[in-house]
């Protein structure tokens, strides 16, 4: 197959630059709803990112549902007039054993508010890097093996891009002619 005559908008098939260089055609790493990672180019919500520019990759997580948060500050703050209250009108010392148990067992409620909140809208997970100079979230999901699944494509990538791109195996270099390596 002569290269000059390739296409450079089919997947696969390698490209020739315009000074008549070799250019491996990009692979596929990841494909998802609204994602699409390649050894060139990161595509998330019709954001295009070139992978060899994407610099600082770290992840976070991010943060707490806002709806939980606000549960568990009305609930204590709630609690702590009702407890200041008592206090001050002079009423613990009249309270019967049960009523101080019901006011242990109540202080507890935003804890437990907390805990599931955070276990039924946990925070997302966010890949976040530096593109053009500034510090961009690149990527958010709320599904722990979606996230690393693209992560981990998008790192495969770099490295792709900084080791000279994929190539076969040193093991399996010459087996397609028929010739051992």
């Amino acid at each position: 197959m002569d290269p000059t005559r390739t296409s450079t908008h089919l997947p696969g098939i390698p490209s020739v630059t315009p000074e008549g260089a070799y250019r491996p055609a990009p692979i596929e790493l990841y494909r998802g709803p609204g994602v699409h990672v390649t050894s060139e180019m990161f595509t998330v919500a019709g954001r295009r990112f070139p992978v060899s520019e994407l610099t600082d990759l770290q992840t976070a997580r991010g943060p707490h549902d806002r709806l939980t948060v606000r549960a568990v500050i009305v609930t204590a703050t709630g609690l702590a007039v009702i407890g200041a209250a008592l206090g001050y009108a002079g009423g613990l010392y009249r309270l019967s054993a049960q009523a101080y148990l019901m006011l242990g067992v109540a202080a507890f409620v935003p804890l437990l508010l907390a805990v599931i909140g955070n276990r039924l809208r946990p925070p997302a997970y966010e890949l976040w890097g530096r593109y053009d100079g500034t510090a961009q979230l690149l990527f958010s999901s709320d599904h722990e093996r979606q996230f690393g699944q693209v992560t981990r494509a998008l790192l495969r990538a770099r490295e792709a891009g900084r080791l000279g791109q994929f190539g076969d195996p040193l093991a399996s270099a010459g087996w397609d002619r028929g010739e051992p390596s």
